[in-house]
């Protein structure tokens, strides 16, 4: 057993997107050695609806696949696959963009907004694959009671202690939702060809072989190579999602909601935007 320890800690900045949504971006273009399959995770909480409730005006995307997370809140969404819904707190919205889609997704006036969005890139023989969106709801989300009362996992993505998520779609990731109770000790298998980070949302731990490392809230760490996870929850707890995934090791040509993997299919992606050919 080798357990996994932390090589980066990455602190998010405050940052506006969409139409003047303020959001905390806390890993990006310059991560994604460390976090491959993944690209990109922004994570946002506010109790003032002027911080969000512009929105993101319908906007395009090709080549990836977007995961948003909410612990409390709403988001409401449509695309121009005439799909529309609402996604509340517990819930996950999960879109694979493919060839090309045009949505948006506009957060309702609530006491709180509350997750996070993720970014996971797709293969290169994937990319234009028919777009297609799937509403995660609560009900969906598996939970396993973790031993001796110390916590719960939710799992959206992947397998854990033999219980399977909600959802699994181009790339295999693992993505949990996992809250551990004062002071806990817990320790999960991960597989050694697979990158693994964490985004922890409220609480702090003590990471690594020699529990030395501590990190604490709105911050991302991420992990060397190892098979086992292991964390022990400072005085408060903490609640994180963990996300692990066999890297793609394939270059990228990253254009602001484009993902592709040359310079010349980005191009022609903006070529035909400009053209009103982007989407079939």
């Amino acid at each position: 057993m080798k357990i996994r320890n932390v090589i980066k800690r990455v602190k998010g900045h405050n940052t506006v997107d969409g139409a003047g949504v303020q959001l905390i971006r806390v890993l990006g273009p310059n991560d994604v050695q460390d976090i491959d399959p993944f690209l990109m995770l922004d994570a946002f909480d506010s109790k003032n609806p002027e911080d969000y409730i512009k929105g993101f005006p319908m906007h395009p995307h090709r080549g990836i696949e977007t995961i948003t997370y909410l612990i409390e809140g709403e988001v409401t969404h449509r695309d121009s696959l005439k799909n529309g819904g609402t996604i509340h707190g517990g819930e996950s919205q999960w879109m694979t963009a493919g060839r090309g889609i045009l949505h948006e997704e506009m957060p309702q006036a609530v006491d709180r907004l509350y997750g996070l969005q993720i970014w996971l890139n797709l293969p290169q023989k994937e990319k234009m694959v028919k777009p297609n969106y799937f509403d995660i709801t609560e009900e969906m989300i598996k939970k396993v009671n973790l031993p001796n009362d110390e916590g719960i996992a939710r799992i959206i993505s992947g397998s854990y202690d033999s219980v399977t998520g909600a959802h699994s779609n181009h790339v295999q990731v693992s993505i949990f939702d996992i809250s551990l109770n004062p002071r806990v000790e817990f320790e999960m298998p991960i597989d050694s060809e697979n990158n693994l980070f964490i985004y922890i949302f409220e609480g702090e731990g003590y990471f690594d072989d020699k529990e030395e490392v501590i990190v604490g809230e709105k911050t991302v760490a991420i992990f060397d190579e190892g098979d086992t996870f292991k964390v022990k929850s400072g005085v408060n707890g903490i609640r994180f999602m963990l996300f692990a995934g066999k890297p793609l090791k394939e270059p990228i040509a990253w254009g602001g909601p484009i993902v592709m993997n040359t310079d010349d299919e980005l191009e022609e992606a903006f070529r035909q935007l400009q053209s009103g050919t982007f989407i079939e």
